[in-house]
């Protein structure tokens, strides 16, 4: 093997950023502080950024030339004149769309540039062009004349090369005739998303994993999915597969699962009706929720604990995400009290070493993710240089 020069012997000194290139730069960090922090004074973004006083005066008055940033108020009690200009990202700069497409349901929400939510409703079923016409009017009702970015959440495989949304089995044909009308009615970016994916993106920015930079999230609902985050980056895999774990082989199921139906797979332990046939076992014949926030006694939940963790255990194995959020409708009617029996089971099965949080988000989270995908994607192309 031959000896391996050094690399800064290799690598050239970096060349100075052209003064076009700093003012970009700078102008997408002054817009990021002022999505993360909020409305700030000029002397604020000075401090924030590192940049002389006439450096930041240029920033704001180019970002605003531009429409993106615009006064909101004055900083204290007392009005003190330019320096207390209050500066905030133009809410109205565009108007976004989340869609959260269930395979009997679907709703929208309408949303600004913030990705604050202005108006929400649920859209026709299995009609594809009324679901449409009902989601313009809901924009205009929130007052926009247009959509700039839609990101639709729904249950199955998403090609990561194409973003189409795979004809997985058990799919309804509207989902895919939804996300084509979309994209052929409307002026807007349209990209869609794993329902599970963008509930892990909400749980990573505002739920339980804040502060984590890998986790799993196991999705309990109607059927099961996880979505991987590791490092900080929400992991697709290379056919948008990754988390499909209502296929997992497990013991306990009457067979195995196959390439078009998760019946004999970790679904037929997780999935709301196994989950719900297991709280009939125990005595309980009640909504599946009350039964998994306890209302089917200890033993229903030590049972269910065991099934949930047979798939926990098989993410730990293989990925160790040190954290499995418990997510979904029936993640969150469990709380701290089901993630701490899956927990215990967990610790039994694996040498690795895995904490179970319950998510606070549930069911919304969906809505929720997408928001925060459309946000940031509509972001990433007004905030360009």
């Amino acid at each position: 093997m031959s000896a391996v020069t050094p690399a800064k012997a290799l690598t050239p000194a970096p060349s100075p950023a052209s003064p076009s290139t700093a003012r970009a730069l700078n102008d997408r960090l002054a817009l990021g502080l002022l999505q993360e922090e909020g409305p700030l004074t000029a002397t604020q973004l000075k401090e924030m950024t590192g940049l002389s006083r006439p450096s930041v005066a240029d920033l704001v008055e180019r970002l605003t030339e531009a429409g993106l940033i615009e006064v909101v108020g004055e900083s204290g009690a007392q009005r003190r004149g330019p320096n207390a200009r209050l500066y905030g990202i133009v809410a109205a700069r565009a108007y976004l769309a989340a869609l959260d497409v269930r395979t009997d349901s679907a709703t929208a929400v309408i949303a600004d540039l913030l990705g604050r939510p202005l108006a929400r409703a649920a859209l026709p079923v299995d009609a594809v062009e009324e679901a449409v016409d009902r989601l313009e009017a809901l924009a205009r009702e929130a007052g926009a004349d247009r959509l700039h970015t839609v990101v639709v959440g729904a249950p199955g495989m998403v090609a990561p090369d194409s973003g189409v949304l795979e004809d997985t089995s058990g799919l309804p044909a509207w989902h895919r005739d939804l996300v084509a009308a979309l994209r052929r009615r409307l002026p807007a970016e349209v990209v869609v998303e794993n329902e599970t994916n963008l509930a892990a993106l909400a749980e990573q920015r505002v739920g339980v994993a804040r502060e984590l930079d890998s986790f799993v999230l196991l999705w309990l609902g109607a059927g099961v999915g996880a979505a991987v985050v590791l490092d900080g980056r929400l992991r697709r895999g290379a056919s948008g597969g990754a988390g499909e774990i209502g296929f997992l082989p497990v013991p306990g199921t009457a067979g195995l699962p196959s390439a078009t139906d998760c019946g004999g797979g970790f679904h037929a332990l997780a999935g709301r009706a196994a989950v719900a046939a297991l709280a009939a076992e125990h005595g309980y014949a009640g909504p599946v929720e009350e039964a998994v926030a306890g209302a089917a006694g200890e033993a229903f939940l030590d049972a269910l604990a065991r099934r949930l963790a047979l798939g926990a255990a098989a993410v730990a194995a293989v990925l160790d995400p040190g954290c499995v959020v418990l997510a979904g409708g029936l993640g969150r009617a469990g709380g701290p009290e089901l993630a701490a029996r899956v927990a215990a089971r967990l610790a039994e099965l694996t040498p690795v070493t895995t904490a179970v949080l319950a998510t606070t988000l549930g069911d919304p989270a969906v809505l929720t993710g997408a928001r925060l995908a459309a946000r940031e994607a509509a972001q990433a192309t007004l905030f360009a240089p």
